[in-house]
């Protein structure tokens, strides 16, 4: 069995409309809930072994913040393969990564974040920004994991819902 983190971006801003859209940063709130996720790794023995996010500037910082706020102290592998990324490239990118790993979370975007939990638990979620889902895989080794794979969606937390 293995678990897999699925957390959207936190809020970026929009300020500065020259910046490209991989090179947007977190908004005031962004900065505000990507600590509170971190913080819920944490709260619920939660901690990765293992962190990918994309290397948007926004997905990039969320992923540096909740790793700095849950105890997370390895590397976190980044890959412009998750940028704007369907659910097809999240399962190939999950299927290479080594099986010593037990629980890894992915850090990406929207729409294919929410197709990602959908099609792996068969369950559709509302994953605004800094959003997180817990998926459990009914795999031994992640190279099994395929867009078809059998999961069963065991919690999913947003930021807003979480007490103060």
């Amino acid at each position: 069995m293995k678990t897999l983190l699925v957390l959207r971006h936190a809020k970026s801003s929009w300020k500065d409309l020259s910046l490209a859209d991989h090179d947007r940063p977190l908004n005031k709130r962004g900065k505000s809930d990507a600590p509170k996720m971190g913080t819920l790794l944490k709260k619920e023995d939660m901690v990765p072994d293992l962190i990918v996010a994309s290397t948007a500037k926004r997905a990039a910082r969320t992923a540096e913040i909740v790793a700095e706020n849950c105890g997370y102290e390895s590397e976190i592998f980044y890959t412009r393969e998750l940028y704007a990324a369907w659910p097809e490239a999240y399962v190939e990118v999950l299927s290479q990564v080594t099986d010593n790993h037990k629980r890894v979370m992915v850090v990406g975007h929207n729409p294919g974040m929410e197709e990602l939990v959908e099609d792996l638990s068969g369950e559709w979620v509302r994953m605004p920004t800094a959003a997180l889902a817990q998926v459990e895989l009914d795999i031994e080794l992640w190279s099994e994991l395929t867009s078809e794979t059998s999961g069963n969606l065991v919690n999913i937390w947003r930021p807003k819902e979480l007490t103060r």
